[in-house]
């Protein structure tokens, strides 16, 4: 029988997760870092989360933390999750990019904290079938996640039969998934519309560039006020005052930053305060 978490080898996982992370546990996700933290205790020998702590408290401890951010990081993502943003983005946000830039210019899009890739690839498919109404302008999709695993996964672009499942048309894995021995990967046509990077959130965004578009869905939930108001300032210093911040439901920016301010009738879109983006709707839609 495993000794008890102690209070002290708990606010070494604390705080190196807020550290590294922004991620904040409380005495009540003991179980998460039991059920997460498993399979590192099994491959280090370790009796306990105790040991594991100890471990980390050491010089030279650096990879095992790594893989305890990487572990504890990791959220569950699916294909056009929450359907709603995708949508108004296909329907609104598009059609007015595409009518407020020239033709030359083109329009980037961020999937902050992209996890294996299903959100970033949502949005490849809207736009690979728009691709009669876009033409050749150059749009540049980037999935960025802090986790190696994940990016690498991403990049690769291979699926469970059980994740094509979860929220993805049948007719988008017909056109764009090919079936293989491990599961489903996805087309080159779309793989090669998306880059992957390895990146944090709570590091510098700006070698990132400009964003006319930011998915930052279902992360500052994980965050305390003053983290979630330095990942939206710094997301703001991205972008346009035409850009557009797509959130997750349980997520809002109102008491946490003024930067941003909700796009009227719309819930989890957000435009900047000072522009006219949270004004009159754009209705047209992309075919």
């Amino acid at each position: 029988m495993t000794a008890p978490l102690s209070n002290a080898a708990f606010d070494v996982f604390a705080n190196l997760l807020k550290t590294r992370s922004g991620l904040v546990i409380g005495q009540d996700k003991v179980y998460l870092l039991e059920t997460r933290l498993a399979s590192i205790l099994k491959r280090e020998g370790l009796a306990d989360l105790n040991a594991l702590a100890d471990k980390l408290r050491h010089l030279g401890a650096e990879a095992i933390a790594r893989d305890v951010v990487e572990a504890m990081t990791t959220n569950e993502s699916f294909f056009f999750r929450d359907d709603k943003p995708f949508q108004h983005f296909k329907t609104q946000a598009l059609p007015r990019l595409l009518a407020a830039r020239a033709p030359g210019v083109p329009i980037r899009i961020w999937s902050a904290a992209s996890s294996s890739g299903q959100e970033a690839y949502s949005l490849a498919m809207i736009l690979a079938e728009a691709r009669t109404v876009i033409g050749d302008r150059k749009i540049e999709i980037i999935g960025t996640d802090l986790a190696r695993e994940q990016v690498a996964r991403a990049r690769t672009g291979v699926y469970s039969q059980f994740e094509v499942q979860r929220g993805l048309p049948v007719q988008f894995l017909m056109r764009y998934f090919k079936k293989e021995e491990g599961g489903w990967r996805i087309s080159d046509q779309l793989r090669a519309m998306v880059q992957f990077r390895e990146w944090n959130l709570l590091g510098d965004l700006r070698p990132l560039g400009k964003f006319d578009i930011v998915f930052c869905r279902n992360v500052l939930i994980y965050f305390d006020q003053p983290t979630k108001a330095k990942v939206l300032e710094a997301t703001a210093a991205l972008m346009p005052e035409d850009g557009l911040l797509y959130l997750g439901g349980a997520e809002t920016v109102l008491g946490i930053t003024a930067k941003f301010a909700p796009l009227a009738g719309e819930r989890g879109v957000y435009g900047l305060a000072t522009s006219a983006a949270h004004g009159p709707r754009v209705t047209a839609g992309v075919a």
